[in-house]
């Protein structure tokens, strides 16, 4: 018999109270495959084409890259309990999906913040870019190494609790809120250093990202030419969209003290941002931005010369002058 204060697996409720789940698997499907095409697009053109070789485009990259890792730590699990009707997942996977999914998803918001201070530079300090956007300095404000190094006690913790209200986490993932709601221990210790860690990581890359962004707004307002002004809000708009969408969900899930979360708002809001954001993300990142648009067609255009010119290579009889 289990040792109930240490479970070797857990039960995920998902979606069950639902009904018929496979009926949701199709549509999760889809936009899961659109997220990971999308950004998977947006990397290979920025590792592809040399226009691209900015710090915007390798900030582009590193976001879209999380944004693949992100989703890939808990929604092909979801998708594959929804057709199943034994939802379990081993205590160890649950701490490796834990852990893989905050701090990847941490290590986003600090590169949303990167792409900020960037645009900040670009537009407030144009003379200065060069400088202060170095390679060396992007390869230094773009270390995922923070976010994974302090992840390490927090996983630790929930690793050494004694779970005696049951296995059974009510959410489609080994989310943190859910997980110590079946801990009979005092965690109002590891809470408070929760709410600590949502602070430094999400607060505090929303105030960068807010502090350039106004600085932003000013400078471009004082663009004499209109089409300046709007070239420049073009530049940030798609960021500021992508900014707002990402901030305001995962502010309302985890920048709150305590464990008294309403649980299905909390799994509806935790849908959207792992399967619904991901998805949008694409678009909303490239369709105003017209650097990124004439690459890719470019791209598509000389794909379909390749495309029309191997049929008559093929056809052109061997030693035969074309």
């Amino acid at each position: 018999m289990a040792n109930l204060s240490h479970p070797s697996e857990f039960v995920l409720l998902g979606f069950s109270c639902l009904g018929k789940l496979a009926l949701l698997h199709g549509p999760f499907l889809m936009l899961y495959l659109l997220a990971f095409l999308g950004n998977a697009v947006i990397i290979i053109m920025v590792m592809a084409d040399t226009h691209l070789h900015t710090p915007m485009y390798f900030f582009l990259g590193n976001f879209s890259l999380l944004e693949i890792l992100v989703t890939m730590t808990a929604v092909p699990r979801m998708l594959s309990d929804l057709l199943a009707t034994h939802r379990v997942i081993s205590f160890t996977g649950c701490m490796v999906q834990l852990y893989f999914y905050f701090s990847l998803g941490s290590t986003s918001f600090l590169v949303l913040s990167d792409m900020a201070l960037d645009r900040f530079v670009a537009i407030c300090h144009p003379l200065r870019y060069g400088t202060l956007m170095s390679w060396a300095v992007c390869a230094q404000v773009a270390d995922w190494a923070a976010p994974f190094l302090t992840m390490v006690p927090t996983v630790l913790s929930r690793a050494h609790l004694s779970y005696c209200h049951g296995n059974v986490i009510n959410h489609f993932f080994c989310d943190n809120a859910p997980l110590l709601q079946l801990s009979c221990s005092d965690t109002s210790l590891l809470e408070f250093w929760d709410f600590v860690m949502a602070l430094a990581f999400v607060l505090g890359s929303f105030l960068v990202t807010l502090i350039s962004c106004g600085y932003i707004v000013t400078t471009v307002l004082r663009i004499p030419s209109a089409s300046g002004r709007r070239k420049a809000f073009s530049t940030c708009g798609s960021h500021l969209t992508l900014v707002f969408i990402g901030y305001s969900s995962t502010i309302f899930l985890y920048v709150r003290p305590g464990k008294a979360h309403s649980v299905e708002l909390n799994k509806a809001v935790a849908l959207v941002t792992s399967v619904l954001t991901p998805c949008l993300n694409p678009f909303i990142l490239t369709l105003r931005n017209e650097t990124f648009k004439a690459v890719l067609w470019g791209q598509v255009r000389r794909l379909k010369g390749l495309h029309k010119a191997l049929p008559q290579a093929q056809g052109t009889p061997r030693g035969s002058v074309p």
